[in-house]
């Protein structure tokens, strides 16, 4: 088949020029049989280049590597057997692949959505990237010794979580040289204090961070623990986030920043062309005070409960779609678990060169504000002015 020789060319000729990130294949033909997902990257084994597959299924992941003559066999089979779509990610381009009820093979080449390569080492173990540092004892996380006091046991592994994810985000966009961070809403800085150390004197990265706090009691302290820590590119400024006017901002975050200060936050970092823009909405009071008193057709939205999260779902999308509409790259998706917080979703922005849609973006915007009976939402205007 020409389409898959061409396809296999194409993943030949990535690895070659070292511009190979990863190969995902997805939306299976038989989803009873409880095979989701299949991820395909490099990896060095023994000194030899190997793929390795990694099998999603609905209770567990299975992993296996194979040869490269091997992985083409088994992800031909895959194709015509198990899956309707593929993508093949470089740094190049991407590459969709369609398989139709038919087996007909065809494909399309997009704007990369990489500009960094993935790890190819075989094994990533869990680490504790905030493990013994003077920060979490200065911040009332550990003990002296170093022991994390137990009361602070979920602050802690939400750190490390968030460690982990910010790790992932960075390594997919590209940044310059010095990176200039925004954390708006820093509140107490257990966060921005992790970040700062973690790429600071872990990652060795050249890397400056502005907390943004509304409170003058918490921006005290936290820049008291930065100089107790001697972390000389990391201060605090007491500030309403719409009263920020640094333009340079590389990554933008807002986390648990309330109602609109997310909006607020996400226009800072669309005007400044932030490469990244990582915000965990709350509260999501804005479009549901617009709409007391309207009565909604969906039965969903009869229940109190079942409306606030239903508007908190609208809120974030028509955030994650108008980022869409600045060239953008968005994602949803669980910062931690619901047993530590409610506040648990995050979403995320990643710039790129792809052109947005902006005429099929702004009708799906509007089809949602009409079948809600919205008004606006805050985040237009902001973009706006």
């Amino acid at each position: 088949m020409e389409e898959l020789k061409s396809l296999f060319q194409e993943i030949y000729n990535s690895i070659a020029k070292d511009t190979f990130v990863k190969i995902t294949l997805s939306k299976p033909i038989r989803k009873n049989e409880g095979l989701r997902n299949v991820y395909i990257r490099l990896v060095n084994l023994q000194g030899k280049q190997k793929l390795q597959f990694t099998y999603r299924n609905k209770t567990n992941d299975v992993v296996k590597n194979f040869s490269k003559d091997e992985a083409f066999e088994h992800l031909e089979e895959m194709l015509l057997q198990t899956f309707r779509l593929g993508v093949l990610f470089t740094l190049s381009d991407d590459i969709q692949v369609f398989v139709s009820k038919k087996k007909l093979v065809t494909l399309k080449k997009v704007a990369p959505s990489f500009t960094n390569k993935l790890p190819d080492s075989h094994d990533r173990p869990k680490e504790k990237r905030a493990a013994n540092k003077d920060y979490l004892y200065h911040l009332g996380i550990t003990d002296k010794e170093g022991n994390v006091i137990p009361k602070m046991s979920d602050k802690y592994r939400q750190i490390n979580k968030y460690l982990e994810i910010i790790e992932n985000l960075i390594n997919g966009v590209k940044l310059p040289k010095k990176i200039q961070i925004v954390d708006m809403g820093s509140g107490k800085g257990y966060l921005t204090f992790a970040l700062y150390d973690y790429l600071k004197n872990d990652r060795q990265k050249e890397v400056s961070i502005t907390g943004i706090e509304l409170r003058d009691g918490l921006v005290k302290y936290c820049n008291d623990v930065v100089s107790k820590c001697g972390f000389e590119d990391l201060h605090f400024e007491s500030k309403l986030i719409q009263d920020y006017d640094n333009k340079k901002i590389d990554i933008l975050i807002a986390l648990h920043a309330c109602d609109t200060a997310t909006d607020d936050a996400i226009a800072k970092g669309i005007v400044a062309n932030a490469n990244l823009v990582i915000c965990a909405p709350c509260c999501h009071k804005q479009v549901r005070q617009q709409l007391k008193g309207i009565e909604q057709e969906s039965p969903l939205l009869k229940y109190g409960i079942f409306k606030e999260r239903q508007f908190e779902m609208i809120t974030d999308t028509i955030r994650a779609l108008i980022l869409e509409k600045h060239q953008y790259n968005t994602k949803v998706f669980e910062f931690i678990s619901n047993e530590h917080t409610r506040k648990n979703v995050m979403l995320v922005g990643s710039k790129t060169n792809k052109k947005a849609e902006v005429a099929k973006v702004e009708q799906k915007i509007e089809m949602l504000k009409n079948q809600y009976q919205i008004d606006f939402h805050y985040l237009e205007k902001q973009i706006k002015m």
